[in-house]
């Protein structure tokens, strides 16, 4: 079993495929029931009768966690309302998964929570699509049930495989929303108390509480590349999870709980969530393009270390070693290279001996914390980035225009 598994749930038999069809059909029995009625109740309705009009009740939620103490109560009693199920349907639309039971229709079940009161909803990518790009498909239909037991349609605003996020838009009237706020990457502290409201195994609105156990992981996205500054919990994180809050006292998002290490499939005290900056620039892109595009360079490079650093007669201590170079690639056109020599350390074969070694990005020296594909990533196609090198022994710097990451990496050069 691979390590990294996502903290979703799909159906996987008759029983479970009529369960989530059931849900979905009593979902479309109660909108039609609430608030303003539907087109068909409108029409039988007598010509004299006062149109209801359905309004929105935003709660904000402020004051949590002042004090400094970490209340998982309070968190849940206040927050909990803006977590949300998310149902989806993938093959088979819902009249097929509730009279043809021995077909092949599947959905999936995961959580989410509201971003405003114009009804956005984050969640994971994964919740609302099956594949991997260039063969990812969307659900067919979505729907997205409240803490009060409303259960209304949503629409797909856009997905980012490439952070595993997804913005979804639901019609807002007469329902309650409570948004929950983002928070910020800068703010994460090991050991930190943190709280995971969710759905896991399709139990609603359930807490599980934790601190952050690590910081700086790497987790798997949708595509080929990874997702970097990842968030490592011990709070309970579990199938369903997935597209949920992990909360902080103050009541702020600090990621999306995505995917779980298990040897069983089950959670075992390490899990991870998608950190809110990742989050925070995917949905900004998704609610104004409905797409996210990612600075793409084109190398592959290896942390330089101190031992390494004197193994190869550098005269820097840290840094991204280039290893290899995409055909074609920004990197590739701008004559970045590996050099020709070959060396063996410390159990690693053929790490270059005489190639470029990357040492900042646009000014910002390259960390354990803060690697050249964590900032590579965090620019947009497109953009002009400046990187610092040392080749031959010497600094220099080389301006390159980054390309759109695709989908795929290419080939690697031989």
């Amino acid at each position: 079993m691979r390590a990294g598994v996502s903290a979703r749930r799909r159906s996987g038999g008759r029983a479970l495929r009529t369960a989530l069809a059931a849900a979905v059909l009593a979902g479309a029995l109660s909108i039609a029931g609430c608030g303003g009625g539907s087109e068909s109740d409108a029409e039988s309705a007598p010509p004299n009768a006062a149109k209801e009009v359905r309004t929105t009740r935003v709660e904000v939620v402020k004051g949590l966690g002042k004090d400094g103490r970490f209340d998982p109560s309070a968190l849940y009693r206040r927050l909990s309302p803006g977590v949300v199920t998310v149902l989806s349907i993938f093959d088979g639309d819902r009249q097929s998964l509730l009279q043809r039971e021995d077909e092949d229709g599947e959905g999936g079940q995961g959580s989410g929570f509201v971003l405003d009161g114009q009804g956005y909803v984050a969640t994971n990518a994964h919740v609302v699509t099956t594949g991997s790009p260039p063969n990812t498909k969307r659900a067919k239909e979505v729907y997205v049930e409240l803490s009060d037991g409303s259960r209304v349609g949503a629409r797909i605003v856009g997905e980012d495989p490439g952070a595993d996020v997804a913005l979804l838009k639901l019609d807002p009237a007469g329902l309650r929303l409570t948004p929950l706020k983002l928070g910020q990457s800068k703010d994460l502290v090991v050991g930190a108390p943190v709280a995971a409201i969710g759905s896991p195994f399709g139990e609603r609105q359930s807490l599980s509480v934790g601190v952050i156990s690590a910081l700086d992981r790497t987790i798997q996205s949708l595509t080929a590349f990874q997702i970097g500054n990842a968030i490592q919990t011990d709070a309970a994180i579990n199938p369903g999870n997935s597209g949920g809050p992990l909360l902080n006292g103050e009541g702020e998002v600090l990621g999306i709980n995505s995917q779980i290490k298990s040897a069983g499939g089950g959670g075992e005290g390490v899990g991870f969530a998608v950190p809110v900056d990742t989050v925070r620039r995917s949905l900004r892109a998704l609610r104004a393009e409905g797409r996210v595009d990612y600075g793409y360079l084109g190398v592959t490079s290896q942390p330089l270390y101190p031992q390494l650093a004197e193994r190869l007669g550098l005269s820097v201590r840290g840094g991204a070693l280039i290893v290899r170079v995409e055909d074609g690639s920004p990197a590739d056109r701008a004559g970045l290279g590996t050099g020709g020599e070959k060396v063996d350390f410390q159990g690693q074969q053929d790490v270059p001996a005489d190639g470029d070694v990357i040492v900042a990005v646009g000014g910002r020296k390259l960390t354990r914390e803060a690697d050249l594909a964590d900032l590579i990533s965090a620019r947009d196609a497109g953009e002009e980035v400046e990187l610092e090198l040392l080749r031959d022994g010497k600094r220099r710097t080389e301006k390159i225009t980054l390309g759109q990451r695709p989908e795929r990496p290419p080939e690697p050069r031989r």
